[in-house]
């Protein structure tokens, strides 16, 4: 009997899920996914990431199990699986979504397509997002976006025959987790598609309504932010159906007198959807240029931080010891829920970019390990904007201080997350390094007993790094690099590059 086998990767969902749908047409269909030691062992791979697959399967199988049917889950190297199934029964086609992964996940892909012309199975892929395969040039790319995102969502099939196929002995996920990096996070948020609805749902019919003035805190970004960022890196729900919910409650909205509206409602609303468009402008950059996740996309900026790595001052930053509350505040709640707004990930990559003059690739694996919602395309596009290695955006270095002031300025976030200032003054709660030797004592937070001294002078240690990037950009071969890295990977949905465009790039990804 001739087998249709849909793998799957980031989409774990059976809604809006094109290759399940026209693989259910066609006859019988095995649902697989595939744990791959090459993947869960890889440097940004960690154990959260692991269990929230395992439940988002668990929710699949749920779903499924009224149909007799259930997820099989494999362990090993993809081609090596699929050569087992074919032998068991005969694969007629192959099906998935396209994944922009990281280089061990396109790799993979390679040695797939390579197996499948090797034996005559033909492998439809199809779009899960807005990132084009085989771009030309980013000319006219928000239109096919928005002509993606305007599709209907594709049913869930009413009927799913199940092949005759079941694995020769369960995977061992306890050998699995032994072997990735990290412990799971007692407080991250669950896998699976109720999970993932109930984030979306919340958001927009409540939460979402302050989101434009309450993102940028941490204070208040984990309520008002949507939290659906797992939920769509992981592919339990798809861009379309988001990017749908939102435009129809938006409609809602609209229709409402204009005095029973919820103040901000709309504005939110709008803010949010435009950083679903930037989530895919982000991803194009690594589907576009895959060297991405390796290397500077401008090569001017080669050399600047790559042989004066300083292991101390990383090994800080990643423990959270670098004696600024908000940056350490952050590190530890990144540690405890694998996850963080927006902006203090921009900050926590800008002071270790520019603070620290740590190379962006090492900070930016700890990182990718630390955030559930891991996206390979937008994380290491963003990786190297903060860093200011783009040469195209404008040159952010975040004052940890002055954030810390701006964002906690009673310090109720820092002292819920070090709890060693919890009894330092508001006036001191962000420079605990100016308190008296006396006060220290009084409240118990003596500077490097309880909590460090600040790792560097943060003002002098900006200066030095922005002379150091404005020596580059001085360089007379920058502007053409500038203009090269911008033909390619640069929006197009203004009409001009202000300074003003430039700069609401560099603030605009998707909200995390």
């Amino acid at each position: 009997m001739s087998t249709q086998v849909v793998w799957l990767k980031r989409d774990l969902r059976l809604a809006d899920h094109a290759p399940l749908a026209e693989a259910a047409r066609r006859g019988p269909v095995l649902l697989l996914y595939v744990f791959q030691p090459r993947v869960y062992q890889a440097p940004d791979f960690a154990r959260q990431h692991l269990e929230f697959i395992r439940e988002s399967l668990a929710s699949l199988d749920e779903a499924l199990a009224p149909r007799g049917m259930r997820v099989v889950v494999e362990h090993g190297e993809v081609a090596a699986v699929l050569r087992r199934i074919d032998a068991a029964i005969s694969i007629d086609a192959l099906w998935s979504h396209e994944e922009t992964g990281n280089a061990v996940t396109y790799a993979i892909d390679r040695e797939v397509r390579a197996w499948c012309a090797q034996r005559g199975i033909p492998w439809h892929e199809r779009a899960q997002n807005g990132v084009v395969r085989r771009l030309g040039g980013r000319d006219g790319w928000s239109r096919r976006w928005e002509a993606r995102m305007a599709a209907p969502i594709v049913a869930e099939p009413e009927r799913i025959e199940p092949a005759p196929y079941a694995p020769a002995r369960p995977v061992d996920f306890d050998a699995v987790a032994a072997r990735v990096r990290g412990s799971d996070k007692a407080m991250r948020q669950r896998g699976g598609r109720a999970a993932a609805r109930a984030a979306l749902a919340g958001f927009l019919a409540e939460r979402g309504q302050h989101y434009r003035s309450g993102m940028s805190s941490p204070l208040s970004a984990a309520t008002h932010c949507s939290r659906i960022s797992p939920y769509l890196a992981w592919g339990t729900l798809s861009l379309r159906e988001i990017v749908g919910a939102t435009r129809a409650r938006i409609a809602e909205l609209r229709a409402l007198p204009a005095g029973e509206r919820p103040p901000g409602f709309l504005a939110s609303l709008a803010s949010f959807q435009g950083r679903l468009h930037w989530h895919c402008h982000f991803m194009q950059k690594l589907e576009s240029e895959p060297e991405t996740e390796f290397r500077n996309v401008n090569r001017l900026y080669d050399g600047l931080r790559e042989s004066v790595f300083d292991a101390a001052r990383f090994a800080a930053w990643r423990c959270g010891e670098t004696g600024f509350p908000l940056v350490d505040a952050c590190m530890a709640m990144l540690r405890e829920t694998g996850w963080i707004n927006f902006r203090m990930r921009a900050m926590l990559m800008s002071f270790a970019s520019h603070h620290l003059w740590l190379h962006w690739r090492e900070t930016g694996l700890h990182l990718a390990r630390e955030f559930l919602d891991y996206e390979p395309g937008i994380h290491w596009s963003q990786t190297q904007m903060q860093a200011g290695v783009t040469g195209i955006n404008a040159l952010r270095i975040y004052n940890p201080v002055k954030q810390a002031l701006d964002q906690d300025p009673h310090g109720a976030f820092v002292r819920r997350w070090l709890p060693a200032l919890a009894r330092v003054p508001d006036e001191h709660i962000h420079r605990p390094w100016l308190m008296s030797g006396a006060l220290q004592r009084s409240v118990g937070c003596v500077i490097g007993r309880d909590y460090p001294a600040p790792i560097v002078d943060h003002e002098s240690a900006a200066r030095q790094a922005r002379e150091r990037l404005a020596a580059v950009r001085r360089q007379p071969a920058h502007r053409d690099a500038a203009r090269e890295v911008l033909a390619q990977h640069g929006s197009r949905k203004r009409a001009g590059r202000t300074r003003a465009g430039q700069r609401a790039q560099s603030i605009l990804p998707l909200e995390s």
